[in-house]
C-alpha cells in the first residue's frame, strides 16, 4: 500500500512539476540543437574533408590534414599572434581602467548618473560605425590623429601609416576596443562593488585601515568572482575579434599581415572556398578558447580571505 502511494505521489509530482518544465524547455532546446549544435557538428565533419561545396558527397576525406595545415600556415600563425597581442592589451587595460572608473563612480559624487551613462554610451554604439570612425581618425593621409601629432604637437615630421605597418595598426585597434568596452567592464565592476557589505568598510575604518588597505584586503578579495567572470568573457571576446579587424584593415591588408584568427578564417572559407580548412581553423580557435577559460577558472577560483 505504501509502495503504491509513493508511486502515485511520484507520478503526480512528475505531471505537475517536471512535465510542464520539460514542455516549456523543449522549444528552446529544439532551437539550440537546430541552430547551434547542428551547424557545429556539420562544420566539425567538414573539417576532416577537402570539402566540395557544390557536391558534398564528392568531398575527399583528409583526416587531420586541415588541422596540420593550419599549424604549418605562416599566415594563420601570424593571425594567432596578432589576436593574442590584441587580447592581452585590451583585456588588461579594460580590467584595470574599468576597476578604477568603477571605484570612482561608486562614490557619492555630483553627476554620478551622468558619468555612468557617458561611460556606457560607447558600448551600445555599432561596431561598424565606430570602426569607420576610427578608420577616419587614423587615416594615413587626412586623419585627425596624424594632424595633431604632426602639425599641432610636432611629435613626428611625417604622416604615420597606421594601417599599413603591421605593428602600428595595433594602436587604433586596441584603442577602439578599450574605448568601446571599458563602459561595460565598469558596469560589471559596479555591480560587484555594490554587493560588498558597507559594514565591512566601516569596521575596517574603525580599526584604523586607510583607503588602500580597505581596497586591498576587502574590495579585491570580494571582487574575485567578478574578476574571474570579466577575465573569461573579455578573453573570449578578444579572441573572437572580427568586425573591427575586417573593416579597418580590409581583411588583413597589407599582404595578410593584419589578420585576426576570424578574418583569416573568413578569407580562406568564403574567398578561397576552402571550407574544410576554414572549419579546422574555427575548431582550433574553439579549443584555444576552451583551454584558456579552463585555466583561468582553475587559477582564479579561490575562497576570498579578508
Amino acid at each position: 500500500m505504501r509502495a503504491q502511494s509513493k508511486h502515485q505521489l511520484t507520478s503526480q509530482r512528475f505531471f505537475h512539476d517536471v512535465l510542464p518544465t520539460i514542455i516549456f524547455l523543449l522549444p528552446g532546446f529544439g532551437l539550440f540543437f537546430l541552430f547551434m549544435l547542428g551547424p557545429m557538428g556539420y562544420s566539425l565533419r567538414m573539417s576532416f574533408y577537402n570539402w566540395n561545396l557544390a557536391n558534398p558527397e564528392m568531398s575527399t576525406w583528409v583526416g587531420f590534414d586541415n588541422y596540420i595545415k593550419a599549424l604549418n600556415d605562416p599566415v594563420f600563425r601570424h593571425a594567432v599572434l596578432n589576436t593574442l597581442i590584441y587580447t592581452i592589451i585590451t583585456v588588461s587595460v579594460q580590467m584595470v581602467l574599468g576597476l578604477c572608473v568603477a571605484v570612482l563612480l561608486n562614490q557619492q559624487i555630483r553627476g554620478r548618473a551622468f558619468f555612468r551613462v557617458s561611460y556606457y554610451f560607447p558600448v551600445i554604439t555599432s561596431w561598424v560605425i565606430v570602426s569607420v570612425l576610427f578608420e577616419y581618425l587614423f587615416n594615413g593621409q587626412v586623419g585627425l590623429v596624424n594632424y595633431v601629432l604632426k602639425d599641432v604637437l610636432h611629435i613626428t615630421t611625417t604622416n604615420l601609416r597606421w594601417f599599413i605597418d603591421d605593428r602600428l595598426f595595433f594602436v587604433p585597434m586596441t584603442l577602439l576596443a578599450i574605448w568601446k568596452g571599458v563602459g561595460w567592464t565598469t558596469i560589471i565592476y559596479l555591480a560587484g562593488l555594490q554587493a560588498i557589505p558597507a559594514e565591512l568598510y566601516e569596521a575596517a575604518t574603525v580599526d584604523g585601515a586607510n583607503g588602500w588597505q580597505r581596497f586591498r584586503f576587502i574590495t579585491l578579495p570580494l571582487l574575485r568572482t567578478t574578476l574571474v567572470y570579466l577575465l573569461i568573457v573579455l578573453v573570449i571576446g578578444g579572441l573572437n575579434a572580427y568586425v573591427s579587424f575586417f573593416l579597418i584593415t580590409n581583411g588583413g591588408n597589407p599582404l595578410d599581415r593584419t589578420h585576426s584568427i576570424l578574418t583569416w578564417m573568413y578569407k580562406v572559407t568564403f574567398l578561397k572556398r576552402d571550407f574544410g580548412y576554414g572549419a579546422a581553423i574555427s575548431y582550433w580557435l574553439t579549443l584555444f578558447v576552451f583551454l584558456i577559460s579552463l585555466l583561468q577558472l582553475k587559477l582564479l577560483q579561490k575562497t576570498a580571505d579578508y
